[in-house]
C-alpha cells in the first residue's frame, strides 16, 4: 500500500470520527433541550387524568348538589363548579391562540346550554383538548412576547370581556397556561371535597 493511500485512508477515518463525534454531541444536546410547550404539556395531560375522572366520578343525580351545611351560602354546584372550570380553560386557551373562544365563553362562564351530565363532561373534555393544542402553538419565538403585543385592547375586551384588557395584555402564553392550570387545581380540591360529602372516594384516592 502507498504512503499517498495510507494518508487519505488515515483522513477519511479522521473526518468520519470527527463527523460521528458532532453527531452525537448534537443528539445528546436535542435529548438534553426541552421547550417550555412540552414541559407544559405534561402538566395539562396530568391536571386532566386527575380532573376528568373526579368529574366522572359524580352520578348524574348529584350534578345539582351544593354544600348547605356550614358557610357554603351561594357556592356553586358540582356542575357549577365543572362548567366554570372548563369555561376557563376555553378562554385563556383560546387567548394564548388568539381565537375567538369557541362558545363565546365570556367572564368565565360556560354555556347555559349544558345541562346534562354528558354534555358537562364532553364539554371539560374538550377544554383540555383546547389547552393542549394551546399549549403546542407556543415557540421559542412567542414565549416571551405579551399578549397585549399581539392583541389590542378593544379586541381584548370585544372577545373575552371587559375584563380582559387588564388581565391579559401584560400577561405571556407560558403564563396562562399555568394560570389555567392552577385554576383547575384549585376547583379540583373543591370537586373533590363535594365528591367525599356523598361518600364518594376520588379516583386518584382509591
Amino acid at each position: 500500500m502507498s504512503k499517498k493511500l495510507m494518508r487519505l485512508i488515515f483522513t477519511f477515518l479522521c473526518f468520519s470520527w470527527f463527523g460521528t463525534v458532532l453527531m452525537t454531541q448534537s443528539s445528546a444536546a436535542q435529548a438534553e433541550h426541552r421547550s417550555v410547550g412540552k414541559e407544559l404539556d405534561v402538566w395539562v395531560s396530568k391536571t386532566e387524568q386527575h380532573l376528568v375522572p373526579a368529574a366522572d366520578a359524580m352520578p348524574e343525580d348529584k350534578y345539582d348538589f351544593a354544600p348547605t351545611v356550614g358557610k357554603f351560602e351561594g357556592v356553586r354546584t358540582f356542575a357549577e363548579e365543572v362548567k366554570h372550570l372548563a369555561s376557563t380553560n376555553y378562554i385563556l386557551a383560546s387567548t394564548v391562540l388568539g381565537e375567538k373562544p369557541p362558545r363565546g365563553e365570556q367572564n368565565e362562564k360556560a354555556p347555559d346550554s349544558l345541562k346534562s351530565k354528558a354534555e358537562i363532561m364532553e364539554y371539560l373534555k374538550g377544554s383540555f383538548t383546547y389547552l393542549h393544542r394551546a399549549v403546542a402553538s407556543i415557540k421559542d419565538n412567542n414565549q416571551t412576547r405579551t399578549i397585549g403585543a399581539d392583541r389590542s385592547t378593544s379586541w381584548l375586551a370585544e372577545t373575552y370581556g371587559s375584563e380582559a384588557p387588564s388581565a391579559f395584555k401584560d400577561r405571556t402564553r407560558p403564563g396562562l397556561i399555568v394560570d389555567a392550570l392552577c385554576h383547575s387545581w384549585n376547583h379540583y380540591g373543591q370537586i373533590v371535597e363535594y365528591l367525599r360529602m356523598n361518600g364518594i372516594v376520588p379516583p386518584a384516592s382509591r
